[in-house]
Order: structure tokens, then sequence, then C-alpha cells
């Protein structure tokens, strides 16, 4: 089993980025030419590598490799994404990865590219942004860069991949390191861990609350210590957690009430299984049923957002009631869309530059809306 922040240091330390491993300092899939740019990634490594795995470390610098990390991102179905648009799809999983100098929300983001096939070509079904469909990429050193013709598949990595990955095996003491700093970093939000088939570690923090027969954890961070891989991460869901011998079992609630009543649905369910041979497998499931609401009431919030918006553009001072509005709009934009109103995505685009400016707690609110529209979205 390979500890994955380890794996990172290596790859760092190896040397620049090259035919199998590149670094970014965050990438952004959520509009068309950030998703081309990051499947031309995806389709240079699948062809460049046909025999190893290749990898893509986000959340560092360029010039000094310093490590800065991205926001945690528990994008589970972007194998969706990929058999979307690539013909010859590669295997690809994405990782959230803990350091201990960053702050909590953050990590480095680790993607993992593995062929399907030593002998298939992968390539660009479907145009997306500037790139056609059948467009062909390779590495070439620290680029991506199209064919044409002339394409051979060649495995020239495999013996320096193995090696760096053998250098980030885990160990006994990588373990114990892991499940120490993590009870004392989270010892004020209930931390436990728990052994699966004598081999896994799994460790869980979170603000426990009770209702009814139910227990529900806020501000919950989870971790597989065996390879330092951060499973879930939100300083504002709820969710619940029950666990076997052979599986860890995360319910993910999403609040969205309407006039700042709390209101929680079911987004997903992730299932942890272990098996006896010293493997796991991460299976999520989205059980959403999205919230309707009385469609008069609607209007009105949704216009109310709107005349925010105006005065947030045209640079004016918001009353204290409007204040409260603007922390949930994000929210109220979401409910809106899956009430049928169209405008209401473009809308909370548009608002987008306006709440990272506007405070830390607003933006908050809107990469939260982000991450279960990109969710519900790719289901």
């Amino acid at each position: 089993m390979i500890n994955k922040r380890l794996l990172i240091k290596n790859l760092l330390a190896h040397n620049d980025e090259n035919s199998f491993y590149d670094k970014k300092r965050k990438i952004d899939i959520s509009h068309k030419e950030g998703k081309a740019k990051f499947l031309k990634h995806i389709c240079a490594l699948s062809n460049s590598n046909p025999a190893n795995n290749s990898y893509i470390v986000i959340g560092v610098e360029d010039e000094d490799n310093r490590i800065i990390g991205v926001d945690f991102f528990d994008d589970s179905k972007i194998q969706n994404l990929i058999n979307a648009y690539l013909e010859n799809p590669p295997i690809v999983q994405y990782e959230n990865i803990p350091f201990p100098h960053l702050p909590d929300d953050k990590v480095v983001g680790l993607v993992t590219v593995r062929a399907k096939s030593q002998s298939s070509i992968t390539a660009l079904k479907r145009n997306i942004w500037k790139y056609y469909g059948g467009s062909v990429f390779l590495r070439k050193g620290s680029m991506s860069l199209p064919r044409t013709f002339g394409i051979e598949i060649k495995d020239v990595n495999s013996k320096i991949v193995k090696a760096i990955e053998g250098h980030a095996r885990n160990s006994i003491r990588h373990t114990l390191d892991g499940v120490f700093d993590f009870m004392r970093k989270r010892r004020d939000f209930n931390p436990r861990y728990e052994i699966f088939r004598e081999y896994f570690v799994v460790c869980w923090a979170g603000q426990k609350k009770v209702v009814g027969n139910e227990v529900f954890y806020s501000r919950v961070d989870i971790e597989l210590i065996n390879e330092q891989v951060r499973l879930f991460y939100s300083a504002l869901d709820e969710v619940s957690i029950e666990f076997t011998d052979d599986n860890f079992k995360i319910i993910e609630y999403v609040n969205l009430g309407l006039q700042s009543q709390d209101k929680y649905f079911t987004l997903e369910e992730t299932v942890i299984s272990f098996d006896p041979n010293a493997n796991y497998n991460i299976e999520s499931t989205l059980i959403f049923d999205p919230p309707q609401y009385d469609k008069s009431i609607l209007h009105h919030v949704f216009n109310a957002n709107n005349a925010i918006l105006k005065k947030l553009k045209s640079g004016l001072t918001l009353r204290e009631d409007e204040e409260q509005d603007l922390r949930n709009l994000p929210v109220t934009y979401l409910i809106c869309h899956f009430n049928g109103f169209d405008e209401a995505l473009d809308k909370l685009k548009e608002a987008k530059s306006m709440l990272r400016k506007h405070s830390p707690t607003v933006w908050s609110s809107y990469k939260e809306a982000a991450r279960v529209l990109r969710k519900v979205k790719y289901n």
C-alpha cells in the first residue's frame, strides 16, 4: 500500500515535470476551457504511459515546488467526465492528501492516471473548447502536445515510476504517526479511530449531535491513515457514520432550507469496503431528491437575490437583512435551479467573483453550493 503523502514528496523531489508527472497550482473544471485543458493532460499522460501509472499533483507552485494546497475536492464522479469525452479512456482517480502545515480546509490533489490498454490510443471523441474530436495528445517533457501522425506507444517510464512508488510504501511507523497526528490535531472534535481487517485504519472527527435516536456529525474530517488520504471534509455539511467489521459508511446531508431555516436532505452515500486481501473499494451513490418549494415564495426569493446582486455590482452598501440574505444567496439560487428556474445558475455564476471578494463566509457558502451542483450534474 502506497503512502500518498510520501509519493507526492518523491514526485516533487525526483525532477521537474516529465512524461509521467505533471504539477499544477490549481485546476478548474467548472468551465469549458479548464475542463478541456484537464482532459488534454489526462489524454497525453495515458498515451505516454501505457504500462505504468502517471500522476498530476495539484496545489504546488511551479517555480519552487512549494506546497500551497487547494480546496478539498470530493468529486467521486470525475471518471464520468473522462468517459464522456475520451475514446479508450484511462482509469482516473482523484484523491485529497492532507499535509501537516496546510490549513484544515486545504489539501494537495493527487490525480492518478492508468491506461486501460497498452495498445490502444486515447483520444478526444468530441469537440471541447478549441480542441477537436479525434485529437490525440502525448507528453514531451513537461508539455502535453497534439500528435496527428506517426503515433507510437512506447513504455519508457515503468522502471522509474516503480522505483518512485516503491520508496513511498507505507510502514507501521507511518501509520502510527498518522494516527497520533490526527488525534492530536482533532482533539476538539471528538476524534476516533477504527481498525478494519486488522490492517486498515480510519480516523474521523466531528462535532457530535444527537437527534432522537440518530447521531450526526458536523465539521467532519475522515482519513484513511494507511494511505494518508482524506476521504471526506466539510465545515458545513452534516453526516451520519456507520461501520461494521469490513465497511465504513458515510451518508452526507445538505442544508437546503429556505428563509434561514435548517432543513437537511440526503445527498450522497459513500461505502468504503475493506477486503481480506488488503484491498479496499470506495462506492459512492447519489441519493439526492431535490426539495420542492412553493413557486410564489421562490419567485420572491429569486427577485430578492437579483436585487442584492444589482446592489453589489453598483458598489452600494447592503442593509443588515440583505447581508443575511447574501450569506444564503448561493443555496437559495441552487434551490431555485432545482425548482425549474432556468436563469438561477447563470445568476449564480455571475455572482461568483463578487461573493469571492465580499467575505470568507459568503465565499464558503458559494463553494458548498457549487460542490452540490457538481455532484448532481455528474450523476
